[in-house]
């Protein structure tokens, strides 16, 4: 029998220091791709935008989809149309929550630059499907169910291949930063019935005028798509880094705390997306509310949203106050609002409501997505789709019942979509260590 040239005990040691050798250079890749692989601006752009194009082609519909409605419907009433546009808004966002989680787990698996492109193209396949004559209501719902399905490819993903690719230094910030550019997308898109309702006016008049606008902004938001697509396929990086080691502990931590944030989402997109709604709807029932001063009240929205993303982020607040005290001061600007809109007898004063209510809605949405930033990085793709879920779930709610109030009460629903803020303030203040939680996700500082 040929002994061993090394006895078990050396070779303990020889596979120990292996091991430890092996972990360190793997540490040090890690560190090397890490820096090596940083997003440049232009890809950093590009995917920023992918977002916001596709948030800003729900909203550029949304002011027409009532006009467009009433030709395919003309027997039909206001009080049916005004459901038929929330239950359209409805079966988009229900695309959205059913596929976000398939999404975010298949591109945390199969590759996360395949399942963004694969969005891409479906969001623009179902837009211009919208342009084919159409036999029945039951197909705009099914494109509108289609078109939520592809941009849940792209909500919880893009976030996903930033972080993958993003020093933990800028991580929190750069996740911030691209929910503002989501939100700034969904309430800037009606600004496209701007320039299609002077280009539709260039060819046409009367009856007709209503479709064809409808058509340019489905052209134009298809346009900027495929801008996208092309912008990607050339900026996207080939490889993600290694991924980080996760702790039992961040693992209790991240469960803990996006549980809150599912809530927090549900919560402030109901209220977003009911907001808007009975905007769009305002339009239709108060004859002195113009299409275009409706375009301009969503353009507030934008203006100041990004007044309060930059009061946030260029003065560091978020690093400075406790996160339940932004979501406490939120809730109660955005009832402010909303009560304001309920009661408002002019236009002036409809104003006002709007910016208030998007002047809280704008607080607490940045902290969701600056919390969030937090999550391991091999769970992103899950992790982000979850949310996207919760938000795509609020927002769903949100246009059922908006549809169903608006047409019932009217302007009065303005003061019942406030109860979700109500309910989140109740529990800021009744459960403060679960919000505590929150407050403390693992984020790193500002980049």
């Amino acid at each position: 029998m040929i002994k061993p040239l090394i006895s078990g005990r050396d070779r303990h040691f020889v596979r120990r220091g292996s091991r430890s050798r092996a972990l360190e250079a793997a540490r040090a890749n890690k560190n090397v791709a890490t820096e090596a692989t940083d997003l440049r601006p232009l890809q950093l752009v590009f995917l920023a935008a992918a977002v916001f194009v596709v948030s800003a082609g729900y909203g550029a519909l949304m002011p027409l989809l009532p006009a467009w409605l009433l030709q395919q419907m003309p027997e039909s009433s206001a009080s049916e149309v005004a459901r038929h546009v929330g239950f359209l808004s409805g079966a988009y966002t229900f695309g959205v929550v059913v596929a976000a989680p398939i999404w975010g787990w298949i591109s945390d698996h199969l590759g996360r630059p395949r399942v963004l492109m694969v969005g891409l193209v479906g969001y623009v396949a179902s837009l211009l499907l919208l342009l084919v004559p159409m036999d029945g209501l039951w197909t705009i719902y099914m494109l509108r169910a289609a078109a939520g399905v592809f941009v849940a490819a792209v909500v919880p993903v893009v976030p996903a291949l930033i972080s993958a690719h993003t020093p933990s230094a800028q991580r929190a910030r750069r996740f911030a930063w691209l929910g503002a550019a989501s939100l700034l997308g969904f309430l800037f898109g009606p600004g496209l019935n701007t320039v299609a309702d002077g280009l539709a006016t260039l060819i046409t008049k009367g009856a007709a005028l209503a479709p064809l606008s409808a058509h340019i902004v489905i052209v134009l938001s298809a346009v900027l798509g495929a801008a996208m697509m092309l912008g990607l396929a050339m900026t996207l990086p080939a490889h993600e880094i290694a991924l980080e080691t996760e702790t039992p502990e961040k693992a209790l931590r991240d469960r803990t705390g996006i549980e809150s944030l599912w809530w927090l989402s549900i919560a402030v997109m109901f209220v977003l997306s009911g907001f808007e709604l009975g905007i769009v709807l305002q339009g239709g029932q108060h004859t002195n509310l113009t299409t275009q001063q409706v375009a301009y009240m969503f353009a507030e929205c934008s203006l100041v949203m990004l007044a309060v993303n930059a009061l946030l982020f260029f003065t560091s607040l978020l690093d400075k106050i406790p996160a339940r005290i932004i979501i406490a001061a939120g809730s109660v600007i955005a009832m402010s609002g909303l009560a304001m809109l309920a009661l408002h007898q002019s236009n002036e004063w409809m104003y006002i409501g709007v910016s208030l209510t998007s002047a809280g809605t704008g607080l607490i949405l940045p902290v969701i997505a600056f919390l969030a930033a937090g999550a391991a990085t091999h769970r992103l793709g899950t992790t982000m789709g979850s949310l996207a879920t919760a938000a795509g779930l609020g927002q769903t709610l949100g246009s059922l019942a908006g549809g169903w109030l608006f047409g019932a009460m009217a302007q009065l629903s303005f003061a019942w979509l406030a109860l979700p803020q109500l309910l989140t303030l109740i529990l800021l203040l009744c459960r403060p260590a679960w919000w505590a939680d929150v407050a403390e996700l693992p984020v790193t500082g500002a980049a």
